[in-house]
């Protein structure tokens, strides 16, 4: 990929920005092409500290591309051009001279569908830290149940964590890979519409443990459910076409949004 510095001239919105005491992630005149066709237009946010942010807004509107920027999965894409800032902890994530690995320590990923590898449940969570050169039994047996009692699925699991993840259900795989997230520390979790292939029992649960995680980590989570966005987070991003249409807290957004654009489509009157 080529990554291109940000203009002189650009700056954040201060309309679109709210005030944020502690933001972990600040986006400055983000621009993002695959290949001539531009996906996201001069994005200008700040991402709090433990709190939740969702991105709502139309297929194909930049959401998961705006995600991936943030621990620079689009690095993985052809022909992919950027050009901006995001700081993670005040340091330039595109920085030459940025370690991607512990970037993405720093900043996990979950994605739409469950990807549980196809090993034990233990190995599953185990996998970061042994990437890490973590391999002692005693060091990563408390790992391995701290991270399934974080993501709420330990008292499931605890007598059959030498099974294959693949026998768990939707929303256990979801719920492991969130452990599997959660056992290297990061800062900061993603989530790419976490909940769009379970049923509303298992929904619900991820909800609720979202919630709960994020007394330890920041929660960016990508969601077509506007109602979901509106239950679990504490400020939402409406995006259109690859330019961030509105950016506030989560109530004032859905019951007094500034912009018309972003009451129509929340309204459904589009989209």
């Amino acid at each position: 990929m080529e990554y291109v510095p940000p203009a002189v001239d650009a700056g954040p919105d201060p309309a679109l920005t709210p005030q944020i005491e502690r933001p972990i992630l600040v986006v400055d005149a983000l621009s993002l092409w695959y290949g001539r066709a531009r996906a996201l237009t001069s994005i200008a946010m700040s991402i709090p500290e433990r709190k939740i942010t969702a991105f709502i807004g139309p297929s194909g509107c930049g959401k998961s591309t705006l995600l991936r920027c943030f621990n620079r999965m689009n690095d993985l894409v052809d022909d992919v051009r950027i050009q901006g800032t995001i700081r993670f902890e005040g340091k330039d994530i595109y920085d030459p001279k940025m370690d991607v690995n512990a970037l993405r320590s720093g900043i996990g990923m979950v994605f739409q569908k469950s990807n549980p590898f196809p090993k034990s449940i233990y190995e599953n969570v185990a996998f970061g830290c042994r990437i890490q050169g973590i391999n002692r039994k005693r060091e990563l047996d408390p790992v391995v149940e701290q991270s399934l009692r974080g993501a709420a699925l330990w008292e499931e699991v605890k007598d059959r964590l030498h099974e294959s993840a693949l026998g768990l259900s939707g929303g256990q795989q979801q719920r492991l890979c969130i452990a599997r997230a959660i056992a290297v520390e990061p800062d900061v979790v993603l989530l790419d519409e976490p909940c769009s292939a379970l049923d509303p029992i298992a929904t619900a649960k991820i909800e609720e443990l979202m919630i709960e995680l994020k007394d330890k980590y920041t929660l960016v989570i990508v969601t077509h459910n506007m109602q979901q966005a509106s239950r679990v987070s504490d400020f939402t991003a409406f995006l259109y076409l690859g330019a961030l249409v509105e950016y506030g807290e989560t109530q004032q957004l859905f019951l007094n949004p500034v912009k018309r654009q972003t009451e129509d489509y929340i309204t459904g009157r589009f989209g």
